[in-house]
Formats: C-alpha cells, sequence, structure tokens
C-alpha cells in the first residue's frame, strides 16, 4: 500500500479505445486515478 503522499508507480493500461498509456508518458500533467468495484459485485 501507498503511503499519502508518495508517488505511484508506474503502470501502463489500455485506455477506452484499446490504446496503451503509461502514467510516466502523462509526466507534467494532472492525473485523476479512479477505482471502483467490478460491476454487480458488493462494495
Amino acid at each position: 500500500m501507498l503511503e499519502i503522499g508518495s508517488k505511484a508507480p508506474d503502470f501502463t493500461l489500455q485506455d477506452q479505445d484499446g490504446n496503451e498509456v503509461s502514467l510516466s508518458g502523462l509526466k507534467g500533467q494532472k492525473v485523476v486515478l479512479w477505482f471502483y468495484p467490478k460491476a454487480s459485485t458488493p462494495g
């Protein structure tokens, strides 16, 4: 688990169009990460 104020590790994921996006590729920009539980699961 990350501590408050620590930097997130670099990662690469696909966007809604299937293009790969890396956190390091967004350096210098404001980024919001939003995590949510899988649909139809408790939580």
